[in-house]
């Protein structure tokens, strides 16, 4: 029986969590989500179960308001990495999800780590 794509993204997302969370123990989680609108990031504290920060094109004040491109998601990462020092986060681990590290995604990480973020 063939996989949905939904089916085959929900087991990459899994196998990428569960890999990390071997070997990451104990560290914050920036964690991103991409859809064909929107894209956003937050840095998690698994053991709380609680977001500590957060950042989306959904926000007004980013000026990136319903845009879903690579300098949307640059501004994301900066605004993610900044909201992250003013709260005194310096490291974490970047969870891609189930999406691939290339484009948008690549781009949010990348403006996170020039922000001060060490992952």
């Amino acid at each position: 029986m063939a996989n949905s794509k939904r089916d085959l993204f929900v087991k990459r997302r899994l196998r990428v969590r569960n890999k990390l969370r071997k070997s990451n123990s104990g560290k914050l989680r920036l964690s991103v989500h991409r859809s064909n609108k929107n894209i956003s990031a937050q840095l998690i504290d698994d053991v709380l179960g609680k977001t500590l920060v957060a950042a989306s094109s959904l926000e007004k004040d980013l000026g990136v308001e319903g845009k879903n491109n690579v300098e949307a998601a640059a501004k994301i990462g900066a605004a993610i990495a900044e909201r992250a020092k003013k709260a005194g986060i310096e490291e974490c681990y970047f969870d891609r999800g189930g999406f691939l590290f290339h484009g948008k995604v690549k781009a949010l990480a990348d403006a996170a780590r020039e922000g001060g973020l060490k992952f």
